[in-house]
């Protein structure tokens, strides 16, 4: 474990001016009129660098910047973290076991990071990865972040079509010409997500597209059993009618990562696996392909070689989809075991940071 000692929290929770990435937003610009309605009142870019992927690494370093409803920027924040353990990939984000040594623990920086969460729709590149290793350490701190949903950069970018090389932060910021100064420095990794943001913001604005919002579940409702899907905050979200229902329809956004392949026996699943269910569930099924999308899951309405798993409750079943999965070898794995390994999905790799 690393040294208890910590600097007082009101020194640590802003970074300090020497160190701080320059701002390079520029003077603020016009937003498309009119605004579409329905669209949130804030947001709040996120970056968290962490000890590593898995769901038991933990978090060494936060930043946020709070925006407007049309992407202005308003503040920022940023802390270090002491995760209590090994800082994990140094040559990654640069912090030493010596450097955290003095950092607060989560628990300490969990209040002023709530505050500036509350409210606000959760911006993320590979949302999450970020939404996940927040609700895990909100949860060891026996509390919940203030977050109802959250929107990934990288989906928005596949709506709104970009030409982008690959779905890397770096590629993101080159498009908009956004200059990366500290890469996998918390604080500039959200910098530059909130300028690369802004412009997106405006181009799905200006189209009148629905944002891709997610609802973000607290990390405890996959041990406790789902807990009600919360009405709409923000009118149309993916497959809103007029009315702004909340539950989407069936038609679901394209899944941005590539596919990793089948899970491997006793092997985590990864962003981008292709995912077929049949047979009855004991949680309703469009709760179940609404958990695996947000988790970056493809949801598959059939099988075939390309099929990373399915799931379902009677394997021997002569489902047409359970007949093909043991015709072409497709991993089937239970609804118990799902949810298990849906509470630590491997990020899709290359595209964290």
């Amino acid at each position: 474990m690393i040294g208890c000692r910590r600097r007082p929290l009101s020194s640590m929770t802003m970074l300090d001016e020497q160190t701080e990435p320059p701002d390079v937003f520029g003077g603020a610009t016009a937003a498309p009129a009119p605004w579409p309605a329905g669209y949130p009142e804030g947001y709040a870019v996120v970056d968290v660098e962490t000890t590593g992927l898995g769901r038991d690494d933990r978090i060494v370093s936060a930043a946020v910047y709070r925006l407007d409803a049309h992407g202005e920027v308003q503040d920022h924040w940023y802390s270090p973290v002491n995760p209590q353990r090994d800082p994990g990939p140094v040559w990654i984000h640069g912090l030493t076991s010596a450097m955290l040594a003095d950092a607060p623990l989560f628990p300490e920086i969990a209040d002023a990071l709530a505050e500036r969460l509350a409210g606000r729709v959760l911006v993320a590149h590979n949302a999450v990865f970020d939404w996940s290793m927040l609700a895990r350490e909100y949860a060891r701190a026996r509390s919940a972040a203030p977050v109802e949903h959250r929107l990934c950069t990288i989906v928005l970018a596949k709506e709104l079509r970009l030409p982008l090389a690959n779905h890397k932060l770096e590629s993101l910021a080159a498009h908009y010409g956004v200059v990366q100064r500290r890469a996998h420095h918390a604080l500039d990794d959200a910098r530059v997500l909130a300028e690369a943001f802004r412009p997106s913001l405006r181009l799905a604005a200006a189209a009148e597209l629905p944002l891709p919002l997610h609802v973000c579940r607290p990390l405890t409702e996959w041990v406790d059993g789902p807990a009600p899907v919360p009405g709409p905050r923000y009118g149309r979200l993916y497959g809103s009618g007029p009315h702004g229902s909340w539950r989407p329809a069936r038609r679901r956004p394209a899944c941005p990562y590539p596919n990793p392949g089948r899970l491997e026996p006793g092997g985590p699943l990864v962003q981008g696996m292709r995912v077929a269910f049949t047979g009855d569930t004991g949680t309703e099924r469009e709760l179940l392909e609404d958990r695996a999308t947000e988790a970056g899951l493809h949801v598959a309405s059939s099988v075939s070689r390309l099929t990373s798993l399915l799931v379902t409750n009677d394997p021997d079943s002569s489902t047409s989809k359970a007949v093909r999965a043991r015709q072409v070898g497709t991993p089937v794995i239970d609804e118990r075991a799902f949810g298990e390994l849906l509470k630590a999905v491997r990020p899709a790799s290359g595209v964290h940071g």
